[in-house]
């Protein structure tokens, strides 16, 4: 009675349920490194956010500044590689507060109030920093992104959080024209590097 009973629920779970198809298909005589040649970056699900009204700004090879006067906290870091760009994003609770994005010629930053070096891998860097910002006790997530395998943005690394002070370090497989915007709903500072 018992083998018949669970092959009845499973014949009504499975005909209550979606049907789900496998979320990749392998071909008879596929290899693995044909699999591996394949490029990384599919179509993005929805078209990446525009600030509203505007079109996204030109890609420059020049320092950023901008914000807004006020006290934030820095909530979350991420980034992603997207066709022809790599993209740091920092979001905010409330307002994005005054921000400067500058280059550098090496990946070489300056750790908070201690002042030591904090050297990662790559050909160039980029510092974010933004002022009247804190992470303490409200960022989530790593603060370290580590992507070796993007296009331009090697590594993302939170290298201060100190008295209003709050900077992330970017390595960046080659010096790149930077484009900087912001979003709303929730507040981001958003900054692609061309591939």
């Amino acid at each position: 009675m018992r083998p018949a009973l669970i092959l009845l629920a499973t014949a009504l779970l499975a005909g209550c349920g979606p049907n789900l198809a496998p979320s990749a298909a392998v071909s008879p005589g596929s290899s693995p490194s044909s699999a591996a040649s394949a490029p990384r970056i599919g179509a993005p699900p929805v078209a990446p956010p525009t600030p509203p009204g505007n079109a996204l700004p030109n890609f420059a090879c020049a320092d950023v500044s901008g914000g807004r006067t006020g006290v934030a906290n820095a909530i979350t870091a991420r980034v992603a590689e997207q066709q022809g760009y790599d993209r740091f994003v920092l979001q905010f609770d409330s307002i994005i507060p005054l921000y400067t994005v500058k280059r550098q010629a090496k990946p070489v930053f300056s750790s908070g109030g201690s002042g030591k070096p904090v050297t990662m891998n790559g050909a160039a860097g980029v510092l974010v920093t933004v002022h009247s910002a804190t992470a303490v006790n409200t960022f989530t997530g790593p603060t370290d992104l580590l992507h070796p395998e993007y296009q331009v943005l090697f590594e993302a690394k939170q290298v201060e959080d100190y008295e209003g002070y709050y900077a992330w370090g970017l390595a960046l497989s080659k010096p790149a024209c930077m484009r900087v915007f912001v979003l709303q709903e929730p507040a981001r500072l958003v900054i692609d590097f061309q591939a």
